[in-house]
């Protein structure tokens, strides 16, 4: 499986291909900001894909751990606008009482909006939170990473992992009006682009630590094999709608999770480090939890002649 990734070195973005490892050599090759993006819509596969990155001849050579680097979500545009971060809910089979009949009839799972591509955090950065937050729920997730070409038209450019971080405790309140609260939280995502179809089957661990020591471990399973609904379907259904087929517009996808921590009775506290351990695949994630302080002032702090309406 070839992996692609961006990052940013020294005022630079360059692109990479495989996995890095720390303390060996890692080789960067520069990139525009569009480039991949691009090579992406251009077609010709995965060979193709791989020759625009690799052609150049001016490249860097720095350590897999280098602290300089800054790595990317997967082609992340420069403009926020440009990107949209959007998710499934309960998808996976584990939250159906049956399983699905071959010849059984789409039913589109609940969606959401989760933010745009400048809300994305990737391995190594703390996740922002509300500071009311009630109970906390990390989510390994598939994310799927398509770019949309000038006609609106959606091509899928490969996978990645992220953690769709949420505030279960305050969508369980009300879950058919405060869902979209809860997902005000930050979302991580790894910066590798694993350039094949969709995973079947992804399996890892999940670890929360507190203080340096594990405090909270357990298994988790996403990927399609894990999922309900047909994932072909959940594509073909998103991009009927003519809001997410904007031109040039990069979508991530996340196709759901199953139960974790919080349905296990622990709760998470900021500061936590909440840590997938993506065995399957071979990758970690890994962000710290940080609760965010109350704001002091309000959005209508400015209104000094508000009065309410007459009845």
């Amino acid at each position: 499986m070839s992996i692609l990734f961006e990052c940013e070195y020294q005022g630079q973005r360059y692109a990479g291909v495989g996995l890095p490892v720390p303390g060996e050599p890692v080789t960067l090759y520069p990139v525009s900001e569009n480039q991949l993006r691009k090579a992406v819509l251009a077609g010709g596969g995965t060979e193709a894909l791989l020759e625009s990155v690799t052609s150049g001849t001016a490249t860097v050579t720095v350590s897999g751990d280098d602290p300089g680097v800054h790595y990317l979500p997967p082609l992340l545009p420069g403009a926020a606008g440009n990107s949209l971060i959007t998710g499934f809910m309960g998808t996976h089979r584990s939250k159906f009482p049956n399983p699905p009949a071959p010849d059984e009839k789409f039913k589109a799972p609940n969606w959401l909006i989760k933010g745009t591509g400048s809300w994305l955090e990737t391995n190594g950065l703390p996740l922002t939170v509300p500071a009311s937050a009630v109970a906390l729920l990390e989510e390994p997730e598939v994310g799927l990473v398509f770019v949309n070409d000038k006609d609106g038209t959606p091509h899928y450019a490969g996978y990645t992992f992220a953690n769709d971080l949420n505030d279960i405790g305050l969508h369980l309140q009300n879950p058919w009006g405060w869902t979209p609260y809860a997902k005000l939280c930050d979302t991580s995502m790894t910066p590798w682009l694993f350039l094949g179809e969709p995973p079947q089957s992804v399996t890892g661990q999940i670890i929360i630590e507190r203080d340096g020591a594990p405090a909270w471990k357990g298994d988790f399973t996403c990927g399609a094999d894990a999922i309900f609904q047909r994932v072909p379907d959940m594509v073909d259904y998103l991009f009927s709608y003519p809001g997410l087929r904007r031109p040039g517009l990069v979508n991530y996808l996340l196709l759901g999770s199953d139960k974790a921590s919080y349905h296990a009775g622990f709760s998470i506290a900021d500061g936590d480090q909440i840590i997938f351990d993506l065995a399957s695949h071979g990758v970690v994630l890994s962000n710290q939890v940080r609760y965010a302080p109350l704001a002091d002032t309000t959005a209508s702090a400015g209104f000094t002649n508000w009065s309410s309406p007459v009845s």
